[in-house]
């Protein structure tokens, strides 16, 4: 029996696919051509063939799945090829991560609408009837690793991003969803979704903080519209995948804030605290 991880080449799975094998369970990376990779058991998957997907479920212990960052009329086809091919498959336990974009907040502006990929997915895997929980991060702290980010702190002393300085965030690590959709795959009695992160949240004028204390110098918060952040990213994503993440922060722009609640948090529900920005920090050797 295998625990099948998508995105296993990439900054959610990899981790996950890590902990699994240093744990001793059998994991296997579900890439489109396995002959790609070294060191690292794979299947082949087609995220656009059903029978692609269900032919890597089979017998599965586990599916980890988060869509990957393309154009939204793609993540969609995906997400109902990927819940079809578990209604076939019937794996033991799935988990997915939605990668940031919220499902649990219907009164906010957040919220993804219920014909968008993540939550069609959810949705779909659901009425599957397989045992399902959901692992819900909110903005990641590798965002900050972009060097069209992380290369203005060093050298100008600036953290541009675009949300607003005293706007909370629950910041988490791709290490700190591994951690959570390990024990997820693992152990089966919790289902539902799963927030992970800081709680309460981190402000922008937070996190230029912890950089100063972390690389002794000055570091301010600076905000940018998305729009702009848009045009910073879209030669490293696409102009497709950049136009769904501007769509996020203009989102974010009309909220509040954009953090977990305690009830559902992996804190509560797992006993999983995430790493403190510093701790992240240190780690990453930024």
């Amino acid at each position: 029996m295998t625990y099948v991880i998508h995105g296993a080449t990439g900054a959610q799975g990899g981790p996950l696919l890590a902990r699994l094998t240093q744990s001793g369970q059998r994991a296997v990376a579900a890439v489109r051509s396995p002959a790609a990779i070294r060191d690292v058991p794979a299947v082949a998957v087609d995220l656009a063939s059903v029978d692609s997907l269900a032919d890597a479920y089979q017998s599965a212990n586990g599916i980890f799945v988060h869509l990957p960052v393309v154009a939204e009329a793609d993540r969609l086809i995906y997400a109902r090829n990927i819940a079809q091919a578990v209604a076939r498959a019937r794996p033991a336990r799935v988990v997915v991560s939605t990668s940031g974009w919220v499902v649990d907040e219907p009164d906010s502006p957040l919220q993804n609408p219920a014909d968008s990929a993540i939550a069609t997915l959810i949705r779909e895997v659901q009425q599957t009837g397989v045992s399902l929980a959901v692992v819900a991060p909110r903005l990641f702290l590798e965002n900050l690793l972009n060097p069209v980010v992380l290369g203005p702190v060093k050298s100008e002393g600036i953290l541009r991003y675009p949300l607003r300085p005293d706007f909370p965030v629950s910041w988490t690590s791709h290490l700190d969803v591994a951690e959570a959709a390990e024990r997820l795959l693992l152990n089966r009695s919790v289902t539902g979704l799963v927030g992970v992160g800081q709680s309460p949240g981190l402000t922008g004028m937070d996190l230029a903080q912890a950089f100063a204390r972390y690389l002794g110098q000055p570091v301010a918060f600076s905000s940018v519209t998305p729009e702009v952040f848009g045009e910073m990213i879209a030669p490293l994503f696409g102009a497709g995948a950049a136009a769904g993440v501007v769509a996020g922060y203009q989102a974010q722009a009309l909220a509040d804030a954009n953090a977990i609640s305690e009830a559902t948090s992996a804190q509560h529900l797992l006993g999983l605290p995430p790493r403190t920005l510093q701790q992240w920090l240190t780690e990453m050797s930024c």
